[in-house]
């Protein structure tokens, strides 16, 4: 899928194959905007949805080393990747990154709504492949009670999940992600 610039250049986008269409049919490409926001130095990975849905929201991991360095900047004191992801200053942080690269994109395929993620993405976990490729459809399955809070309208979701750490170790956590919502632009 693509399209021509005004002076005949053609610019692909995504696989047809991998377009998403909204509920009014609007056509989006999540790769295109995921893309788009991994430009920022504070998100290493993100998961646009909206594919069968009324808008697009996106789940974001934060980029732990970049984020971890502004906060200290700012005396913003964490002890984990899920206590980092977790404050509001982060999340407004992002918000800022999120809105810069709405700006870019029409109306109609802007995100709406995002989520911060409590752990990296990790192909140790299937949620990669091994050259860092989004495995949608299982982050989708394993985060659905994430994207059905997303679409309820929800404003956080508790989570009760275990981490499995590169050495093999696990550990339970339980943390509350917060759903931050976007201003529309008129």
């Amino acid at each position: 899928a693509g399209y021509f610039t005004e002076d005949g250049h053609l610019i692909v986008i995504d696989r047809v194959k991998d377009v998403m269409h909204l509920n009014d049919a609007t056509h989006f490409s999540p790769q295109f905007i995921e893309n788009k926001m991994k430009f920022s130095p504070y998100i290493k990975e993100c998961v646009c949805l909206g594919g069968k849905r009324d808008f697009i929201a996106t789940m974001i991991c934060i980029d732990y080393p970049n984020v971890g360095k502004w906060a200290e900047g700012r005396r913003i004191s964490y002890t984990t990747y899920t206590d980092l992801a977790g404050k509001a200053e982060v999340l407004e942080l992002l918000a800022k990154e999120v809105d810069k690269v709405n700006a870019t994109l029409p109306g109609t395929t802007r995100i709406k709504r995002f989520v911060l993620l409590y752990k990296e993405l990790d192909a140790d976990d299937d949620e990669l492949t091994r050259t860092r490729k989004v495995r949608r459809a299982f982050v989708e399955e394993r985060y659905r009670h994430v994207i059905e809070g997303i679409y309820a309208g929800a404003t956080s979701i508790p989570i009760d999940a275990v981490i499995k750490y590169q050495d093999g170790k696990t550990s339970q956590i339980r943390t509350t992600l917060a759903i931050r919502n976007l201003q529309e632009e008129e």
